[in-house]
């Protein structure tokens, strides 16, 4: 092998090398590219997924809430009926006694 055919030989091995390199770069450029939109893809599934729990807590606590509210709504509701009831009877004797105090 001559001289010329080694420097044509390292030559063309340069020129495979640089064009494996850039191949090379494309694919890692492809490869970051693609993880990028997959991780953009899991983010937005997770905040998806977050907000969808997040409503469900929401609509879970607004639910017990209002039977909460309801429940304690008719106790109270049961303590003024009582009260009611109870002093309907009881008016007359406040009056006449209100009326009583103020003519002594």
């Amino acid at each position: 092998m001559g001289r010329e055919e080694v420097l044509r030989a390292i030559r063309d091995a340069e020129k495979e090398a640089k064009i494996t390199v850039a191949n090379a770069e494309s694919q890692a450029s492809e490869i970051i590219s693609k993880a990028r939109l997959a991780a953009t893809e899991i983010i937005q599934a997770g905040r998806s997924d977050s907000e969808e729990s997040t409503q469900n807590m929401i609509s879970e606590a607004r639910q017990a809430a209002e039977g909460e509210a309801k429940k304690v709504s008719k106790e109270g509701d049961s303590s003024i009926d009582s009260i009611q009831q109870s002093s309907e009877g009881k008016r007359k004797e406040a009056v006449d006694t209100v009326l009583n105090a103020f003519r002594s």
